[in-house]
């Protein structure tokens, strides 16, 4: 009773982290303790970044290096300058840039 209990713990605290329900059970079954844990401070893949494959569309975790679709490389994306990004705001459309 207790492992079922262990089991279902892990398995509900990594589906609301957008993890798959029966392995996280299956983890936390056999690791009364531990799987819960591990479920606990497991990454929420809910919320990780997501961008398009530039030969098919496919939207993919930003951590991929293949898409799940073509197969294609996707290289990991450069960084925006955000300076750039604040100077282009702080101009009123319609507005020229003087410098």
């Amino acid at each position: 009773m207790i492992l079922l209990f262990f089991g279902l713990s892990a398995g509900a605290v990594a589906k609301i982290k957008g993890g798959p329900f029966f392995i996280w059970f299956l983890i936390g079954f056999c690791l009364p303790f531990f799987g819960t844990i591990a479920a606990l401070v497991s990454r929420t893949e809910r919320s990780t970044p997501l961008r398009a494959c530039p030969e098919c569309g496919n939207v993919v975790p930003i951590h991929d290096q293949v898409c799940n679709s073509c197969g294609a490389d996707l290289d990991f994306p450069e960084p925006e300058d955000e300076d750039e990004d604040e100077d282009e705001a702080a101009v009123a459309p319609g507005q020229e840039r003087l410098f």
